[in-house]
């Protein structure tokens, strides 16, 4: 257990790449990155996937490793990042892994249970359900098919009601049974880096990256998989609001407003996720050197 993953983590646009990379640096080591859009390799700009140049610096795995048409999910993350922790740590103590999805970090700290994944061809007919009769249909099939877990799901995601109703369908049993909620014990030890800014700071951050962005070419990135905007790899900040745009729904402007509007929204319930875990040590941004120096003190602690 002299092994260490460190994990970095924190609300959209706080400046975890960036330090990310100099820790990696500072320990020798790489990155796997737990952003749950920045696998996908047709999008960059609008996934903040960090440039080439600074790829260059620190081996990053996850990153435009898989194609928007592949069925991803927590689960599958969960399975790739052990296969690959597995390798890094034959060559490394430590490895960072940085990123801001919840429950892709949550997935490889903690576990997620072992459900199987639902048949594609289940998974296309729920989506056609889905679109052809809205989402008070599939909270009617779950109601029927799991009422346990219809009680307590967010009723207004049609990600997580369409992903319970494929595990139901799928297996026969409640989705609800199959959902034991234990961690999992792993072979390493696993230390937690919270950052976090300014209230003001980070939203003002926001809605300069979202500037930044769409001067960097968002709006021909989002066009070029505008094809595809039904996939739920697009269903993400940053195009669905441009798709609303492009459909006629609503303005350019409007739809830059809307981007940063929902980022700054995404950033809070991410940071009131992440402070539930008690297990995350806080810093702000600035504070690289005392974030090396309490990993160094926490890790000679471990030995």
């Amino acid at each position: 257990m002299h092994k260490t993953l460190l994990v970095l983590l924190g609300p959209t646009g706080i400046g975890k790449s960036d330090l990310g990379i100099r820790l990696a640096q500072h320990f020798h080591t790489e990155i796997i990155s737990s952003d749950s859009r920045q696998i996908y390799r047709e999008l960059s700009i609008g996934t903040a996937v960090p440039p080439p140049d600074d790829l260059k610096k620190v081996k990053h795995h996850l990153i435009h490793s898989h194609s928007i048409n592949d069925y991803y999910s927590a689960s599958r993350f969960e399975q790739e990042t052990l296969q690959i922790l597995d390798k890094l740590f034959a060559r490394h103590d430590q490895v960072i892994m940085t990123g801001g999805s919840m429950l892709y970090i949550d997935a490889v700290c903690k576990g997620i249970d072992d459900i199987p994944d639902a048949d594609p061809k289940l998974r296309a007919e729920l989506n056609a359900e889905y679109e052809d009769k809205g989402i008070e249909h599939l909270r009617l099939q779950l109601k029927k098919l799991d009422p346990e877990y219809y009680a307590v799901v967010d009723l207004k995601n049609a990600k997580r009601l369409l992903h319970a109703l494929e595990i139901c369908l799928t297996t026969g049993k409640t989705y609800t049974s199959l959902r034991t909620n234990q961690g999992k014990e792993r072979p390493f030890n696993i230390l937690k880096i919270g950052l976090n800014r300014d209230r003001a700071e980070l939203y003002d951050r926001i809605n300069q990256r979202v500037d930044l962005m769409m001067r960097m070419g968002l709006e021909e990135e989002a066009r070029s998989v505008y094809h595809l905007r039904n996939l739920n790899a697009l269903n993400t900040v940053g195009y669905k609001e441009l798709f609303a745009w492009f459909d006629g729904e609503t303005d350019r402007e409007t739809a830059i407003e809307l981007i940063k509007r929902n980022s700054r929204h995404y950033a809070r319930k991410q940071l009131t996720w992440f402070r539930k875990d008690p297990s995350i040590h806080w810093f702000a941004p600035k504070q690289e050197q005392e974030i090396i120096q309490f990993i160094h003190e926490k890790i000679n602690q471990q030995a």
